[in-house]
């Protein structure tokens, strides 16, 4: 498996839609509007090809100096264990910096992977939910 990562590239709301479909990861994607949006609002993206074929991304909204929201983490589900979602995260830290922390919302199903690829476990966070 020949896996290339590029953060040049912003894929397109169908084939993002067919990788959140694909890794469980739940994302409104029944609008690919909606999904577009979230993309072209997103400053840093790293995605993750198995030639034409988008296998795994990570959308980060950043300010490259202090903060990161890591917002989304997805790898499809046959590439799933491969270290295609530790790379993207290693990448993802990189390109943010060491002066800048990286923080995420996991999916209930992901609580155990985060703290394995050397993530810490927060409890100081507040959340106003999305109506829809």
């Amino acid at each position: 498996m020949n896996i290339t990562y590029k953060t040049d590239v912003k894929p397109t709301a169908q084939q993002i839609i067919d990788l959140y479909n694909s890794a469980g990861l739940k994302r409104p994607t029944d609008d690919a509007e909606r999904i577009a949006k979230i993309y072209e609002n997103s400053n840093l993206v790293i995605t993750a090809w198995d030639g034409d074929l988008l296998v795994g991304v990570s959308r980060t909204i950043t300010d490259f100096y202090y903060t990161s929201y890591l917002a989304d983490l997805a790898v499809k589900l046959e590439y799933q264990k491969e270290g295609i979602g530790k790379k993207l995260l290693y990448l993802t830290k990189e390109t943010v910096g060491d002066q800048c922390m990286m923080l995420l919302l996991s999916a209930p199903t992901a609580m155990e992977y985060y703290p394995k690829v050397g993530m810490d476990t927060v409890t100081n966070g507040f959340i106003i939910h999305r109506k829809h």
